[in-house]
């Protein structure tokens, strides 16, 4: 079996059909020897997958229903949150989840906050771990009237908030380092999930 490179959206398994054309050792190929390669032998085509392994440095040929070629991941590895500028927007996005029969995540914060910033990436990554069955949201306070952000019982910044029934049920504040919030939050959501 060989090894691949991580793809955007996961990772290859295996794969026995290699393209001849691009079956370079990696041995008796030096730097010198590579810049001599003419550029389709340097540069495969973008169709081509291109893997690693001890020995050789291979490039896949084109995968089809044909190949032997083992499944390939295509869940996203992150999604972006989705925006909320308005009440209106705000009751919909809780009215959806209420007629679903599922929680929802709100997230408030501000485009000039240090910690959001650094929170931001890694909330998405756990938005496509929880897809399709949980939405997250995003509210810049800055956007939305202050009538909201009292209604949702905003104190601090960045705060996570998860949403049920039309009801805040949960919060985590987001005071801390980024990977310990995203923590929390999933540990939020599991409670919630599990009915703990």
């Amino acid at each position: 079996m060989v090894k691949v490179l991580p793809v955007h959206f996961g990772t290859v398994k295996s794969f026995p059909k290699l393209d001849a054309r691009f079956d370079l050792p990696a041995a008796k190929l030096t730097v010198s020897g590579f810049n001599r390669l003419p550029l389709s032998q340097k540069f495969p085509p973008l169709s081509l997958k291109v893997s690693a392994t001890g020995e050789k440095i291979s490039v896949l040929g084109d995968w089809t229903q044909e190949s032997s070629l083992q499944f390939r991941d295509e869940s996203p590895v992150s999604i972006e949150l989705k925006s909320i500028c308005s009440e209106l927007e705000f009751d919909k996005a809780i009215t959806d989840a209420e007629k679903r029969n599922e929680p929802v995540i709100i997230v408030w914060m501000a485009n000039w906050c240090r910690n959001y910033i650094y929170l931001k990436p890694q909330l998405e990554r756990l938005a496509a771990d929880y897809y399709p069955r949980l939405q997250f949201y995003c509210i810049d306070v800055n956007m939305v009237p202050h009538k909201l952000v009292v209604r949702a019982g905003l104190a601090k910044m960045p705060a996570i908030q998860l949403w049920k029934d039309s009801k805040k049920q949960d919060e985590v504040i987001g005071l801390y380092k980024a990977y310990l919030v995203v923590n929390d939050v999933q540990k939020m959501i599991e409670r919630e999930l599990t009915g703990e």
